[in-house]
C-alpha cells in the first residue's frame, strides 16, 4: 500500500509536548472537578480497587469484563503522584495527548503536514474528543491506539500493527472491530485489485493477533467470576436488549448522525459533499484510494456494530473514527477548495461554540461543557446536604447515589444513607412515597440534558421509540416531586437544561393530608437498572 512519504517532519517529542501543554492549558479550569457519570459508577471505583487490593476485577462495583489496561494505568499514576482528581485528569490528557499526536502522524502519512496540522486541530476541538480528553473513560485510550495501529498498517510494519492493536483491545474490547474491519477488507482488496493479491495475504496474520490478548482477557474475567462478558445485567442492557430490528435501525441512524452531523460536525461534511462538486486543483494529490477504503471499512464496522451493541448510543463510542472522518473531509477540501483553510478555521470555531452553546437537540451530558454544570450542581446539592441532613437517609437515584455514599468520589465529606430508585418518574416517585418512613430527604435531578425546544422530539412517534428502545423517560420538576413525596422543596438550583433539588419529607401525617390535595401527574416510564447504566 502506498502512501505519501512526508512524515516525521517535526520530532515526535516535541510535537507530544506541544499537543499535551496545550490540551492542559485549555482544560486547566476543569481538573479539580469530582468525578462523573459513568466515571464515578464504575471507572473510578474500579481502578481504586486494582490500587488498594491489587485485583484486576473490580469489588466495590458489579464488573463490566472491561479489559483492564486504562484503569492499572490508573492505578500506577495514582500510586506514584496520589489519589486526586488532578492526577486522574492529567493522566488521561496525556493519553488525549498521544491520540493527537497519533491523528497527526496518521494524516500526515496518507496525505501531508498541511492536513495533519488542521485535522489534529479539528480533533482536538471537535467537543466530544475535548470532554473526553480529561474524563477517565476507555474510548479515548483505545482510539489512541487505534490510530497508531492504522499509521503502522498503512507503513506495512506488521509487528507493530499488531502490538497497536492489541494495546487498543487492552483498553477497551470494541477496539477489536479496528483490525477485524481492516482484514475483511484485506481479503476483498484482492478482488478489486488482482495484483495486489499476493502481498495483501501478508497482513491477514498481524490484524488477527489482538484477538489473543482478549481472548486471554475474557478467558481469565471468566475464571474469576464466572461470567464471560460482564455481569449478567450489564450484558442484558448492552447486547441482549438491544436485538430488536427496529431498535437497531434507529441506532444506525444515531451512530451516523455522530458520524456526519452531531455538535456541528455537519459542517465539516457539508463543506465537503460541496467540495466535491468542484474540479481537484491541479497540484493536490488525494488520500491514495486503497486508504480511504480502509478507512471506510473500519468507520462502517463501527457503525453498524455500535448500532448492534450497547444500549446507551454514546458517542464517545464512535471517537476511534470521527477522527477518519475529518482526516478524509479536511484532505478533501484542500485538494478541491483554495481557500479550504478559511474553511477548516470556521468548522473549528463551530466546534469551540458547540462546547458552551447546547444544541436544540437532545445531548449527552458529557459530550460537551454542560458535564462541568451537572458536577457543580451536585457538589453544591452535597454541600447542603451534608452540611444540614448529614445523618439524614436520601432517597435518590444513580450517579447520586454513588455520589453520597463514595466520599472519594468529590461531592460528600462523609457516607450519607441512601435509598435508592431508579429515576425520577412520577411512576418511581409515586413508589417509593409508599416507603415514606424510610428516608428524610430526597435528591432529585435531571438525569439528562433536555433542550427548551427540542428540534426532534415533538415527533410522537420518535417519543415513543425512545423510549421503548433507549430508555427515554421524563423527570418530574422539583416541585411536582415534592408534592409526590409530601415534602418540601428546600433547595434548587438550575443551569441550562438542568436542574438539582432538595426536599425535605414531612410526617406521614402530613404528607397523607398533601397528597390527598395533589392533582394528578402524567408519567412516563422506561429505563434500564441502576446496574447496567454503568457502561
Amino acid at each position: 500500500m502506498t502512501a505519501n512519504p512526508d512524515s516525521r517532519r517535526y520530532p515526535t517529542p516535541l510535537l507530544f509536548a506541544l499537543f499535551f501543554l496545550a490540551l492542559f492549558a485549555l482544560h486547566a479550569p476543569l481538573l479539580r472537578l469530582p468525578y462523573f457519570w459513568d466515571e464515578a459508577g464504575y471507572y473510578i471505583p474500579a481502578a481504586r480497587d486494582l490500587l488498594l487490593s491489587g485485583s484486576l476485577i473490580p469489588t466495590s462495583a458489579p464488573s463490566n469484563a472491561h479489559p483492564p489496561l486504562v484503569m492499572a494505568y490508573l492505578a500506577l499514576a495514582w500510586k506514584i503522584l496520589g489519589f486526586t482528581p488532578v492526577v486522574t485528569r492529567t493522566s488521561m490528557l496525556l493519553v488525549a495527548a498521544f491520540a493527537l499526536l497519533g491523528v497527526f502522524r496518521l494524516a500526515q502519512r496518507v496525505a501531508n503536514t498541511e492536513v495533519a496540522i488542521a485535522s489534529a486541530i479539528c480533533t482536538a476541538l471537535y467537543p466530544v474528543f475535548f470532554t473526553q480528553s480529561s474524563l477517565a473513560h476507555l474510548d479515548l485510550a483505545a482510539a489512541a491506539f487505534t490510530f497508531w495501529g492504522l499509521l503502522a498498517y498503512v507503513e506495512d510494519r506488521k509487528p507493530a500493527t499488531a502490538i497497536w492493536f492489541s494495546l487498543a483491545v487492552l483498553a477497551k474490547e470494541t477496539a477489536i472491530l479496528a483490525p477485524l474491519a481492516l482484514f475483511a477488507w484485506e481479503l476483498a482488496a484482492p478482488w478489486i485489485r488482482p495484483t495486489d493479491r499476493a502481498r495483501r495475504t501478508l497482513h491477514h496474520i498481524p490484524l488477527l493477533a489482538p484477538c489473543i490478548p482478549l481472548v486471554l482477557w475474557y478467558a481469565y474475567h471468566y475464571h474469576r467470576t464466572g461470567f464471560l462478558f460482564g455481569n449478567p445485567e450489564f450484558f442484558r442492557y448492552n447486547v441482549q436488549a438491544t436485538m430488536h430490528p427496529l431498535r437497531i435501525l434507529l441506532a444506525l441512524g444515531m451512530r451516523l448522525w455522530q458520524l456526519l452531523a452531531y455538535l456541528n460536525l455537519y459542517l465539516l461534511t457539508l463543506a465537503t459533499g460541496l467540495a466535491m462538486f468542484r474540479d481537484p486543483l491541479d497540484d493536490r494529490q488525494r488520500i491514495a484510494l486503497p486508504i480511504q477504503f480502509a478507512f471506510l471499512s473500519v468507520i462502517v464496522a463501527y457503525a453498524f456494530a455500535m448500532a448492534v451493541i450497547g444500549g446507551a448510543v454514546l458517542a464517545r463510542y464512535m471517537l476511534p473514527v470521527v477522527p477518519l472522518v475529518i482526516i478524509i473531509c479536511v484532505s478533501t477540501l484542500r485538494r478541491r477548495v483554495r481557500v479550504w483553510p478559511a474553511i477548516v478555521a470556521a468548522v473549528a470555531l463551530a466546534f469551540v461554540a458547540a462546547l458552551f452553546v447546547n444544541p436544540p437537540y437532545g445531548l449527552s451530558l458529557e459530550d460537551n461543557l454542560a458535564y462541568q454544570d451537572y458536577i457543580q450542581l451536585h457538589q453544591r446539592a452535597g454541600n447542603f446536604l451534608g452540611a444540614r441532613y448529614s445523618m439524614a437517609r436520601v432517597l435518590t437515584a444513580w450517579p447520586a447515589s454513588d455520589e453520597l455514599t463514595r466520599p472519594y468520589l468529590g461531592y460528600v465529606s462523609r457516607p450519607m444513607q441512601v435509598l435508592r430508585i431508579e429515576d425520577f418518574t412520577a411512576q418511581e416517585l409515586f413508589a417509593a412515597s409508599d416507603q415514606r418512613s424510610k428516608f428524610d430527604a430526597a435528591l432529585v435531578f435531571s438525569t439528562k440534558y433536555e433542550p427548551p425546544h427540542p428540534l426532534f422530539d415533538r415527533w410522537e412517534t420518535w417519543q415513543r421509540w425512545k423510549t421503548e428502545f433507549f430508555g427515554y423517560h421524563r423527570d418530574v420538576p422539583p416541585a411536582a416531586a415534592a408534592q409526590i413525596l409530601g415534602g418540601q422543596l428546600v433547595y434548587e438550583d438550575h443551569r441550562p437544561g438542568q436542574w438539582v433539588a432538595v426536599i425535605e419529607v414531612a410526617r406521614v401525617e402530613e404528607a397523607l393530608a398533601t397528597n390527598a390535595k395533589m392533582p394528578g401527574i402524567l408519567s412516563n416510564s422506561g429505563h434500564p437498572s441502576v446496574l447496567v447504566r454503568q457502561r
